[in-house]
């Protein structure tokens, strides 16, 4: 039997216990419904945080995001015991396991969901699935995917329409999309990140909630993922630390940093390989960029300048994105006052000559990593920072997920608490 009206799950994908109840009293506030002991949660507490998550919110369906794969009938006993309603069940788990599951459930007065994550055939397993019993079947996108970006309800409708029990939907809903997760057949939207990363946790349930009683999207600039159409505008909102996060505190280009404090530099690498102070490529490929591009010049890191003024008024007039200098620079005064993003390793008065050497649109080693044509560059007063092309799309997701976390623990730090608190240093400190 499908629900009488949407249920708000949030989904508590935390390591921390303290940080995850917070969270959920914020949530709960807002209208969330059911209160979900996240697998990372999980797997970082125990069934521990089942039972608190049952203390502290003994009327409130509490769901245990188990994603059992085999062991059926120990891990949903475990689970129940512990005090959740309903356990999760992975899909591609055999039938058996699934069977166990729903029998184990039955006994113990509990429930179960079958998540579709990543299963090949999605209407087919949820048809089996509701055969064996399952309770609940839902529609995952996983976050990986979600950062190379996957549609949360690219199968929701038709899995939706072909079974009768309630179906959830999870993976990047946010109050922009939760009324068209309900319009596709979603009974229980499952919501992370666009609540558990906010700074307010209960406004931001409360949006996504009207948002699902209402049928009409509220607006949020946060917790969306992109496509190569839009990276250019997340870039633009990230830092380069957000981005060297996202990439595992790789990609920077060291010992390049900015002449023009206050600026923000986007787009995809022309490159070019000079010799020291040889202008000439250098100033051909400005002919060569197109507008947006930045231009990303290997010279040994060494002068004497091989770029000034002249080339940055080129630039401007070709909408050149920024310049990134692995040699010397000059008019760095000038450059400044024209408001142009201009990055390099060495700053002097004299400049070279041009000679013709070189190549453009090759690999080149900026900062001490190589950069080839295409791949993409960001840069701002902490440096310049490269990503690969093939990756632009994941690495800006995941950067806008490092800001969006770090938004949440910064609301944690003004309401009275510090960085080693809201981290738990000593919890995680090496023993």
């Amino acid at each position: 039997m499908k629900l009488k009206q949407p249920v708000l799950q949030v989904a508590l994908d935390f390591v921390d216990l303290e940080r995850a109840v917070k969270v959920a009293e914020e949530a709960v506030e807002g209208g969330a419904d059911w209160i979900e002991a996240g697998t990372p949660l999980i797997k970082s507490e125990g069934l521990n945080a089942v039972r608190e998550l049952r203390r502290r919110f003994p009327n409130r369906v509490i769901v245990a995001d188990m994603k059992t794969m085999d062991a059926g009938r120990a891990e949903v006993e475990a689970a129940a015991k512990a005090g959740a309603n309903i356990i999760d069940v992975l899909g591609a788990a055999s039938d058996a396991t699934v069977k166990e599951c729903v029998e184990a459930a039955n006994n113990y007065g509990a429930e179960i969901i079958v998540d579709l994550i990543e299963v090949g055939d999605p209407v087919e397993r949820a048809r089996a699935a509701e055969a064996a019993g399952a309770h609940y079947i839902a529609v995952h996108t996983a976050i990986d995917v979600q950062m190379r970006g996957g549609d949360p309800f690219e199968r929701l409708k038709v899995v939706a329409n072909s079974v009768d029990v309630p179906v959830a939907v999870a993976g990047g809903v946010n109050s922009e999309t939760a009324a068209t997760a309900v319009r596709y057949g979603a009974d229980i939207v499952i919501v992370g990140g666009a609540i558990i990363k906010s700074g307010d946790a209960r406004r931001a349930a409360e949006e996504i909630k009207r948002a699902m009683l209402s049928g009409e999207a509220v607006r949020t600039d946060l917790y969306k993922r992109v496509d190569l159409a839009n990276v250019r505008e997340i870039l633009q909102r990230v830092s380069t630390p957000n981005i060297s996060d996202a990439m595992h505190r790789s990609g920077e280009l060291e010992g390049i940093m900015p002449i023009s404090p206050g600026f923000k530099m986007v787009g995809p690498a022309l490159t070019v390989r000079s010799y020291p102070g040889d202008w000439a490529k250098p100033v051909e490929a400005i002919d060569l960029a197109e507008e947006g591009d930045v231009i990303v010049i290997d010279a040994g890191g060494l002068g004497p300048a091989l770029w000034g003024e002249l080339a940055t008024h080129s630039c401007l007039q070709k909408k050149v994105a920024g310049v990134v200098i692995d040699g010397a620079i000059r008019d760095t005064v000038e450059i400044r006052a024209l408001g142009f993003p201009a990055f390099s390793r060495l700053i002097t008065p004299t400049a070279g000559e041009p000679k013709g050497f070189g190549e453009i649109n090759v690999p080149v080693k900026v900062g001490g990593r190589r950069v080839f044509p295409g791949d993409w560059m960001v840069g701002d007063d902490d440096g310049v920072i490269v990503i690969p092309r093939d990756k632009v799309v994941e690495i800006t997701n995941r950067a806008m997920d490092v800001l969006e976390k770090e938004n949440r623990l910064r609301a944690e730090i003004e309401a009275g608490s510090t960085l080693s608190q809201v981290a738990y240093l000593e919890k995680w400190e090496k023993r």
